[in-house]
């Protein structure tokens, strides 16, 4: 009885070190064939953490991605707006909150509305935005808003 048992462990053992050689097989082919088409900064700033980290760390402006200067949140390489954490970026990063530069204004007057919150209402792509002005149907002057604030 004892030798089938442990038989049986080493081959669970077994399958699973196949398992675990096939994903980082499939992990490090993934990794030498897509490095050619993004830079390191790049990846990293396409990285999402499976949770939304809330960093209460400051944003640093201007900063440098790319080698292009920054003087607010951009939404380079991202579906919603970052900053870097560093005056050169180095893969530190964190999502904008309507409070980082330039900061929205509420309450803000969208068509017939006094809004005072960020808002998904009348932007095509169902992202949340807001208004950098007191009337947004005056000078049209907006930004998007980050998760956070969705």
């Amino acid at each position: 009885y004892h030798s089938t048992l442990a038989g049986q462990h080493s081959e669970i053992l077994s399958q699973k070190k196949r398992a675990i050689i096939l994903g980082i097989g499939y992990f490090r082919r993934w990794f030498n064939f897509y490095p050619y088409f993004f830079s390191l900064s790049e990846l990293i700033a396409h990285l999402h953490p499976p949770y939304i980290e809330i960093s209460l760390e400051a944003c640093v402006f201007p900063f440098i991605y790319n080698d292009v200067v920054y003087y607010n949140c951009i939404s380079v390489h991202s579906d919603f707006d970052w900053c870097s954490l560093d005056k050169i970026f180095q893969g530190r990063w964190r999502y904008c909150r309507a409070s980082d530069p330039p900061q929205c204004v509420f309450p803000f007057s969208f068509r017939d509305k006094l809004i005072d919150h960020c808002t998904k209402e009348g932007f095509i792509l169902n992202r949340s935005w807001c208004s950098l002005t007191k009337d947004y149907n005056k000078d049209k002057k907006w930004k998007t808003c980050s998760p956070l604030n969705s």
